[in-house]
């Protein structure tokens, strides 16, 4: 009888080691949020428009946050950073990684999505490079620089503890009349994107929206603080789901892509009608979608040398009368303010390749990488557009030749950049689905 009875009680500790560490096995997340929002006292100006001439903001509308989502499987992780930032000059990445380097965290293992709000910060605010004191670009605040880094390095930390296993699913829906291209060119991304993110009880952690828009509602007038539409996007979606969930939002290739809403309200209510329209089509979209539980996740990232640095032919028409440059400076501006290289960085979750871009592409180009990788075998790509660094706008060779315009003007790396990008990016994702 004892020999009979050692079988089962040995099946049932194996079966209990192995549930055991099945159990703790897979992929593991946390997400935190932090207020980013400056007090007014440090006297900063907004971002996206030169002829505030640097005028510091008069109040703080609605206030802005940083919100990060870090996965992990065993020493492993990863972070997706959101921002209600206008952008992010080469610097800030690098000097957050020095502070947390000793936490695990690297160049490779976080990508910073801003927003792209035109109520937000200034981005040149934000350049230690930026030496060129013209109140057109926005001169360069090292306390505010300080106090954005110190935020959030204090967010990752947070982030980086206390994590669950969790489910997850994407899904993705056409979603007509809510975006245009302000260029009159043909293409629109209309593709809503939204990943769920729950606990493996079922619990929604976070959630993620990828949509393709200017947040630029409000205008060089407007001069309080403001995270724009994405701002009441994230709160409303908040608000919908519930139970703390983490509402984040990252901005597409949104170059040539504008807003549409018609209604006639101010710069502000505009804002928060469409973040609430667009909070709706995510939520009713994020209700249709099944999480699974996820092995893993996989992540690529490298750095690439930029071409070579030329203004627009155009430049002096548009960018060069908003900022304040002539033929002569906007050559020392372009060696100063332009990093000869760039990072870039793609996230593979489940069925959901994020490739991030530094700067802002244009349609034509961000629907032609959609397309590619779908091609490859990914059922839903995003892109992260302004990923950790703005270079300029990307543009295709054909719209930067033949185009006029603010877009064209502000894009300076000559004609081939956008292809040069485009080729670097399908390389960098194509790591994340070999041997898939």
């Amino acid at each position: 009888m004892k020999v009979k009875n050692l079988f089962p009680t040995a099946a049932i500790i194996f079966f209990l080691a192995y549930n055991s560490a099945s159990v703790g096995a897979g992929l593991k997340a946390h997400a935190a949020t932090i207020d980013i929002t400056p007090p007014l006292e440090m006297r900063y100006t907004l971002g996206g428009y030169g002829d505030r001439m640097n005028k510091p903001a008069e109040a703080i509308h609605d206030r802005i946050y940083a919100k990060a989502i870090a996965f992990k499987n065993g020493d492993r992780k990863y972070a997706v950073i959101t921002l209600d930032l206008l952008g992010l000059p080469s610097n800030v990445k690098t000097d957050l990684i020095k502070r947390i380097t000793s936490a695990g965290w690297k160049m490779e293992n976080i990508l910073l999505l801003p927003s792209h709000s035109h109520g937000s910060l200034e981005m040149e605010a934000l350049n230690s490079k930026n030496l060129l004191d013209n109140p057109q670009i926005g001169i360069f605040q090292p306390d505010l620089l300080e106090f954005l880094i110190d935020k959030l390095a204090k967010l990752i930390i947070e982030a980086d503890k206390d994590y669950q296993l969790v489910k997850i699913g994407t899904g993705s829906k056409i979603t007509e009349g809510l975006n245009r291209n302000r260029r009159k060119d043909p293409e629109v991304d209309k593709e809503l994107i939204v990943t769920r993110i729950d606990l493996i009880n079922g619990k929604p952690l976070a959630v993620l929206v990828n949509w393709t828009a200017h947040p630029t509602f409000i205008d060089s007038r407007d001069m309080m603080v403001s995270a724009e539409w994405p701002g009441y996007l994230q709160n409303e979606l908040e608000r919908l789901i519930g139970k703390n969930v983490t509402a984040m939002f990252y901005n597409g290739a949104e170059g040539d892509q504008s807003p549409v809403l018609d209604c006639n309200l101010n710069d502000y209510q505009k804002a928060e009608t469409y973040g609430r329209l667009v909070a709706q089509k995510s939520f009713d979209l994020y209700k249709e979608i099944r999480t699974e539980n996820i092995a893993d996740f996989t992540s690529a990232y490298n750095t690439i040398k930029l071409p070579e640095q030329k203004a627009h032919p155009s430049f002096m028409k548009t960018g060069g009368e908003e900022y304040g440059l002539d033929e002569n400076t906007i050559k020392t501006v372009m060696k100063m303010l332009g990093p000869e290289e760039a990072d870039l960085g793609s996230l593979k979750i489940g069925n959901l390749v994020i490739v991030g871009i530094p700067g802002e592409m244009t349609a034509i180009l961000g629907l032609k990488l959609k397309s590619d990788l779908k091609a490859e075998g990914i059922k839903y790509v995003a892109i992260g557009g302004l990923a950790n660094e703005w270079i300029s706008y990307i543009l295709s060779r054909d719209q930067y030749i033949n185009g006029e315009g603010y877009e064209s003007s502000v894009s300076f790396y000559g004609p081939d950049l956008g292809s040069y990008i485009s080729e670097e990016v399908i390389k960098n994702a194509s790591q994340l689905i070999q041997g898939k």
